[in-house]
């Protein structure tokens, strides 16, 4: 059901939220005549903090306005003439009001949706039988939302008690103040003659002594009344406390492992419209009672009875001021997190918002906040209250933003929008630690206060672990560090322990994770796959998966040691398959047409029993990041006799010159793609249309594959046929080391001896690649002028 239908229907107080959206900033009336266009445009696709999307925020407006203009002219009649005049005017007034900025349209019209659902949700869960199917996480919105309702009770009803006590406390000052008045009265009459001293003192006795026990009586009243209420505001304040416990160390605590986990490709960690309406209620009842407090406190001091209350007093006001301060403290989050991966000398962007910052009036004031890079170490010592001295690890530019206040949403937050990281420095490092291993961290901080100066706070927050580069040869690594550190992370840790080795399934999580958002992807890696990965980590020739689920993998088996007779590690293995399958794959790999995590042995055990021309795609073993075809065929120099072949592997280099749906085409030897399906219905959709005809006289080169031992002497150069490419094949039986001769051998690095990226290097490799494209024109067309 379309949730504006169900809006409709809410009652009460949710009802009244739900009319609270909505004003001149986004009038009802068009969320009501375009409910059905609102909610099916992509809203959360676009990012706020990137101005980037600005463009698609701005085509949304534009067609938000469309629409009304269109629903206007097709009003007809007496009522449709005042709505044809009414949602015109709305069209020209959202224009004028976003036309400038179209981002905070997005983010309004967010907020409503967001809302709205949440309104409706909670409705939907409160009118079902308690009995009814309701699972945890709004069973656990239900609890929550009343404990706040019980504090709310509690809160009204002390805040009653409270009036209470200052009535009969000024009742009793009235009535003191007569008593003083009646002494005044019997000391006046020391001055008259003893005969009318005689005649008046006895009344004004015995009215004294009816006052004072009056007095007496209600005194101990009063002093009753205010333990009570003492006792009533302790209660208050303990189930404030647990439910700041929930909210804070369970829902907020479990937003930030939800963040992390995205880091790594997990779902995203959801809005915080839902924590922030809970820290705003939690900030709402705390700072009553606060104001509750003390004006008991107030009372107290202008009618000053013995008694224990004055010490009561002191640690409720004690305990408010801590809750308060923890929930400021820890409600100042970063909403956006920075890269993790730091490349210096690149812009990047982060936001923080504070989550009570609106309801406590902090952007009366907006303050500023200051982003600091600092080490491992300094982040330790933050934590424990060492003094650090200002210390940090490096500079960042544009590292001070003013946090702002959206009406519209009711955040308050900083974007840091074109931040710098100029230079970081490094500690010494442990062992057989590298660069990439070092971790850093960004820590925002900020200071303001709340209800008049009342109340100071300092407050810091510290980013996700960063692994600072200079080099983008140096990414795969530390994603590896990052990998690690957001899958393994416990809550509260020490900054930034993480477990040395970690179960192999909690690691096939991880990685799972990490190749569906990279690859962008629903198909993940299956149990055979991961069998696979487990083989080439544990040097295994298992093949049950049973006999990996208590194996335990380490740090330096994952990226620090060399797999067996190779010259990369087990990630740089995986992430090259990332990569390859991310830019090149992507399509195939969703089809289901690459099995990829297949050894060379098994893909001859499984193509053995397949026709002549059955072939599969599996991932090179032997180098990074490359991709091989394996096909059968009939041994040329045996005949009767068949054989599994291997083409040499295929990196991105060859698919940013030729795509594999185009080679694979290109081979004619290649007929069904493992275990039956014919290669064109699989592929064709993907195949580089024919090339056009002749224009002006000139005819297209073409750049086609073949494998020389499976196919018919190369053709005549003259001829006016495509010129073709080489590419090596190897029969599964011999073993031999597969060598491009496209591509130079790169065994020098393109570094210089301090580390810095050599232009001269790379505009070599880049003249050769360029050398190599013209290549095939050349020696076609050499004899022609242009």
């Amino acid at each position: 059901m379309a949730v504006w239908i169900q809006a409709q229907q809410l009652q009460g107080d949710a009802l009244h939220q739900m009319q609270s959206l909505y004003g001149q900033h986004f009038p009802i009336e068009v969320r009501h005549y375009l409910s059905q266009w609102i909610e099916g445009q992509l809203w959360d696709a676009i990012d706020l903090e990137n101005p980037a999307e600005e463009f698609k925020a701005k085509r949304l407006l534009e067609s938000l306005i469309q629409e009304l203009q269109n629903k206007a002219e097709h009003q007809v009649g007496e009522d449709g003439f005042l709505l044809k005049i009414k949602l015109g005017h709305y069209a020209s007034q959202l224009k004028s009001t976003y036309d400038r900025c179209p981002l905070e349209l997005v983010r309004c019209i967010k907020h409503i949706l967001y809302t709205e659902q949440r309104l409706v949700r909670e409705a939907t869960n409160s009118s079902s039988p308690v009995g009814g199917m309701m699972d945890s996480m709004s069973q656990k919105y239900q609890q929550i939302n009343q404990a706040f309702e019980e504090l709310r009770l509690l809160t009204q009803d002390t805040e009653n008690d409270l009036r209470k006590l200052q009535h009969n406390q000024e009742y009793f000052i009235i009535q003191y103040q007569e008593s003083l008045r009646i002494q005044a009265q019997l000391t006046s009459l020391s001055t008259l003659p003893p005969a009318d001293r005689q005649l008046r003192e006895p009344a004004l006795l015995n009215k004294r002594a009816t006052v004072e026990a009056w007095l007496t009586r209600e005194a101990n009243t009063l002093q009753k009344y205010r333990l009570d209420l003492a006792e009533k505001h302790q209660k208050t304040l303990q189930l404030l406390r647990k439910q700041q416990t929930i909210i804070l160390d369970d829902e907020l605590i479990q937003w930030k492992r939800r963040q992390q986990l995205a880091g790594n490709g997990g779902p995203p960690e959801g809005g915080l419209d839902i924590l922030q309406s809970w820290c705003e209620k939690l900030a709402e009842t705390i700072w009553q009672n606060r104001q509750q407090i003390r004006r008991a406190e107030h009372l107290r001091q202008q009618l000053p009875i013995p008694g224990p209350i004055e010490e009561l007093l002191n640690e409720l006001s004690s305990t408010i001021t801590d809750i308060i301060s923890a929930l400021v403290t820890s409600t100042f989050i970063i909403e956006k997190q920075p890269p993790q991966v730091l490349k210096t000398q690149t812009k990047f962007a982060a936001t923080v918002r504070l989550l009570v910052g609106g309801k406590l009036n902090v952007h009366m004031n907006p303050p500023q906040v200051k982003a600091t890079i600092i080490s491992e170490q300094q982040a330790k010592a933050l934590l424990k209250n060492e003094n650090t001295r200002n210390d940090s690890s490096g500079e960042i530019l544009n590292n001070n933003c003013v946090m702002e206040y959206h009406q519209t949403t009711g955040t308050l937050s900083a974007h840091f929008r074109n931040m710098s990281l100029k230079r970081i420095k490094r500690s010494d490092r442990r062992g057989a630690e590298s660069v990439t291993e070092e971790k850093f961290t960004i820590l925002f901080e900020s200071q303001f206060s709340v209800g008049g100066n009342e109340l100071v706070f300092q407050v810091k927050t510290l980013s996700l672990p960063v692994v600072v580069i200079v080099h983008g040869s140096q990414d795969n690594n530390a994603t590896a560090t990052v990998l690690w550190d957001n899958a393994f992370a416990e809550p509260g840790r020490v900054p930034f322990l993480v477990p040395d080795k970690v179960l192999w399934p909690q690691l096939c999580d991880a990685i799972n994770m990490k190749y569906k958002a990279e690859v962008q992807s629903n198909r993940g890696l299956s149990e055979e796959n991961l069998v696979f990965l487990a083989q080439k980590a544990f040097s295994s020739s298992s093949n049950n998966p049973d006999d990996y689920r208590n194996m335990t993998m380490t740090w330096s088996q994952f990226n620090r040691e060399s797999l067996p007779g190779r010259n990369f590690t087990f990630w740089q293995w995986f992430d090259g398959v990332m990569e390859l399958t991310k830019k090149h794959l992507k399509p195939h790999w969703n089809d289901g047409a690459i099995l990829g995590f297949v050894n060379k042995q098994q893909a001859q055990d499984m193509l053995m029993s397949k026709p002549n021309g059955t072939f599969l795609l599996r991932f090179s073993d032997s180098e990074i990041g490359g991709i091989t075809i394996a096909w059968v065929a009939e041994n040329p120099n045996k005949a009767g006799e068949r054989m599994v072949w291997n083409l040499m592997p295929y990196t991105t280099k060859d698919f940013s010159i030729r795509s594999l749906a185009d080679r694979i085409s290109d081979l004619n030897h290649l007929l069904f793609l493992y275990p039956d399906r014919p290669k064109d219905e699989v592929f064709s959709k993907y195949y580089t249309p024919p090339l056009s005809k002749a224009v002006d006289g000139y005819v297209k080169p073409q750049i086609k594959q073949v494998v020389p031992e499976f196919t018919t002497a190369n053709p005549d150069p003259t001829s006016g046929n495509p010129t073709y490419m080489d590419h090596g094949a190897s029969p599964a039986p011999v073993s031999h080391p597969h060598t491009y001769g496209i591509f130079p051998p790169m065994s020098d690095s393109m570094l210089d001896a301090d580390g810095d990226f050599d232009l001269d290097d790379t505009m070599d490799v880049a003249r050769h690649v360029e050398e190599l494209l013209r290549r095939p024109v050349e020696s076609q067309w050499g004899g022609q002028q242009s």
